[in-house]
């Protein structure tokens, strides 16, 4: 399919990438913590017929140069853009801290229709670097809304990874101890899913080593279910923090961090999701084929 590619400078960085007969379904596409644009995911989506926008949302210019305070006007903004280019189903796909992002963004703003979080937490967690005035401590919530910042956990600073010095490491076990140590404050900090009128698709793995992602998308989805909400939630216990859509090569390595899970598992728990990414957002003009594997209940 033709594709084509407008890029951004305002109020963001980014690009938006639509088929080129047009579009009536528009995704809004959020790294996590490593800040880039994900424009092979938006160009993705892009070649199945849908509108999708990528930005940067932190880190650029007149943005904190971290993950802290980040205003979720800067995603409604985006929503903002996709409706005016002419999307009328929205959806938003975020990973890690940009499935934090659109889970919130959804709970605030009732014109999005679907959101798609990739190894999600289920609760709003502290900054990730600097805010804007260059400091990191004290924690300060990843999130503002209205000027306000949200509920959030900090991060327990007495917990040092197994690993030796020089070796990538797993951080899951950091917010694990979190949990415990600051588990007065979990019941504010809870993202309230059931409030959104968005479908929502959970895509989780069991060996995430960065957080734990399949335990905060089963939270999640039992919240959904609670309410009487749809909820998707596809997993795999084998699979870790990056899972890989069709046409996605692998994830790199990095030198900093383990991310669990192997290149085959990630790349069969994102082809298992695909299929409901797609008809989610498609607002069912894509099936699931028969036979692929379906959500867990």
């Amino acid at each position: 399919m033709d594709v084509t590619e407008r890029e951004l400078t305002d109020p963001w960085q980014g690009v938006l990438l639509a088929p080129a007969r047009g579009a009536d379904a528009g995704v809004l596409v959020l790294a996590g913590s490593s800040g880039r644009v994900e424009r092979e995911r938006a160009r993705l989506l892009a070649r199945r017929g849908v509108a999708a926008l990528a930005i940067r949302w932190f880190g650029g210019p007149g943005q904190p140069p971290g993950i802290c305070e980040v205003p979720l006007e800067t995603f409604t903004a985006a929503v903002d853009l996709l409706r005016r280019a002419g999307a009328r189903r929205i959806g938003i796909l975020g990973a890690s801290k940009g499935a934090e992002a659109a889970l919130l963004t959804a709970v605030h703003d009732p014109r999005v229709d679907v959101v798609v979080a990739v190894s999600p937490t289920s609760r709003v967690w502290c900054n990730i670097g600097p805010g804007r005035d260059g400091a990191q401590r004290p924690y300060r919530s990843s999130w503002t809304w209205r000027g306000r910042p949200l509920p959030f956990v900090p991060l327990d600073d007495s917990w040092h990874p197994g690993e030796p010095d020089g070796v990538p490491v797993a951080i899951r076990g950091w917010y694990e101890r979190s949990e415990g140590t600051f588990a007065s404050l979990l019941p504010a900090a809870e993202i309230p899913v059931e409030a959104a009128r968005a479908e929502l698709v959970l895509v989780a793995g069991g060996d995430d080593a960065m957080w734990p992602s399949l335990p905060f998308a089963e939270h999640l989805a039992r919240r959904r279910r609670a309410a009487g909400t749809a909820v998707r939630l596809v997993a795999r216990d084998d699979a870790g923090h990056r899972p890989r859509f069709p046409g996605e090569g692998p994830a790199p390595a990095s030198p900093r961090f383990r991310y669990g899970g192997t290149r085959e598992a990630d790349a069969l728990l994102g082809e298992a999701a695909w299929p409901h990414v797609l008809d989610a957002l498609g607002g069912g003009r894509w099936s699931v084929p028969s036979g692929h594997p379906r959500p867990r209940p």
